[in-house]
């Protein structure tokens, strides 16, 4: 990770827990918020994976898996946005569904990290705690204040292990 990065992800660690104590701290709104946070994030990442795309990508082998990952990215940002208008149930297990599908990638990464004889035991923790997060927002799936909090809580962990990420030395 480069100097800049390093900065660019501390700063927006530090920016997902002013995020999450905001959340914490108006559960009722946070739901709209949590949908607008997400719906942008990932279209802003596909949008960025398309400009990585048209701009070097489609001259590399294998180019067309980042135009086909753009694409996907950002039909789930404009249908994550569109989510605010729907009942909150089905939001709920869009979230749980999300979070279990990256907790599920964090542990496949983690085993595949273990057999290469890599470091495994950060990427495992993140996944299982994913699943974790994933299982309370079904659990608690009518109490939506209880979610807010669960999921504020779950950005906090992430910016915590972004931070970890950031302060790293590099190999």
């Amino acid at each position: 990770m480069t100097r800049v990065q390093k900065i660019k992800s501390f700063i927006f660690s530090i920016l997902m827990i002013a995020a999450a104590i905001y959340l914490m701290s108006d559960p009722e709104h946070g739901y709209s918020y949590i949908v607008l946070i997400l719906g942008t994030g990932l279209l802003i990442y596909g949008i960025n994976t398309l400009i990585y795309f048209f701009t070097m990508a489609r001259h590399m082998l294998g180019g067309k898996y980042m135009l086909y990952k753009g694409v996907i990215f950002t039909d789930f940002g404009y249908l994550t946005c569109m989510l605010n208008n729907i009942p909150r149930i089905y939001v709920i297990l869009y979230l749980a569904i999300l979070h279990s599908f990256t907790g599920l990638v964090e542990i496949l990464r983690a085993l595949e990290n273990r057999s290469h004889g890599g470091a495994f035991k950060l990427k495992l923790a993140h996944g299982i705690y994913d699943m974790i997060l994933a299982a309370c927002c079904i659990i608690f799936i009518k109490e939506t204040h209880t979610v807010v909090i669960i999921y504020s809580v779950g950005l906090i962990y992430s910016a915590l292990f972004r931070f970890v990420g950031a302060l790293r030395k590099n190999v």
